[in-house]
């Protein structure tokens, strides 16, 4: 049963965009967002759908967003490790349930996916996981990172990639919120992955 504000067919509090009603603009974006290869895991759904009632928002985010995802130079598993930290720091149930199978498609381990998801220590992981999981922890948790993790998140990224990397974590955190104030529901019959909190 869906809360009572909460669109039967977009499950969020908006209802999809029509795209007669969008100028041209909108409706490349539109078309973008509808595409499978366009770039979107959900499609209408999610973030994207809810972009499209902000055109120049939309139009203005997307640059960024394939940029940090895709031409930023980090690995899909490094890509996808950082928006599963950042979804886990944001309790972002509709984040988390898109991308913990597209981390496992690109080669996430399950159990780099279970300590995040179940808030684990870091034993054992490989370091490149320790970081970028503590750098989330830190930046997104205790909103202060330390000197020790800055400094190896440092030396594994540079400075460029470690940037990229923490606009790519802010940029799923912004998602969140997004999806949070809109009340973006699961799919029907598709159950919480995301223990909370």
């Amino acid at each position: 049963m869906l809360p009572s504000d909460i669109d039967p067919q977009s499950r969020c509090r908006l209802p999809f965009v029509k795209r007669e009603d969008l100028d041209a603009e909108g409706q490349k974006l539109f078309d973008m967002h509808t595409d499978p290869k366009g770039g979107t895991i959900r499609g209408l759904k999610g973030p994207g759908g809810i972009g499209l009632h902000s055109p120049g928002f939309s139009h203005a985010s997307r640059p960024a967003g394939r940029y940090l995802r895709f031409e930023s130079g980090h690995s899909p598993r490094v890509r996808e490790t950082a928006i599963l930290i950042s979804a886990r720091m944001s309790n972002s149930q509709f984040e988390w349930a898109a991308h913990e199978p597209e981390g496992l498609s690109v080669g996430v381990p399950q159990n780099v996916i279970d300590v995040i998801k179940h808030r684990k220590p870091l034993d054992g992981l490989e370091p490149v996981d320790q970081i970028i999981i503590q750098l989330g922890r830190e930046a997104f948790g205790d909103r202060k990172v330390t000197p020790e993790t800055y400094a190896k998140a440092h030396k594994q990224f540079g400075t460029r990639g470690l940037i990229d990397l923490i606009a790519l974590m802010g940029n799923y955190a912004a998602t969140a919120a997004l999806l949070t104030v809109f009340d973006m529901q699961l799919d029907e019959g598709e159950k919480n992955i995301l223990p909370l909190p």
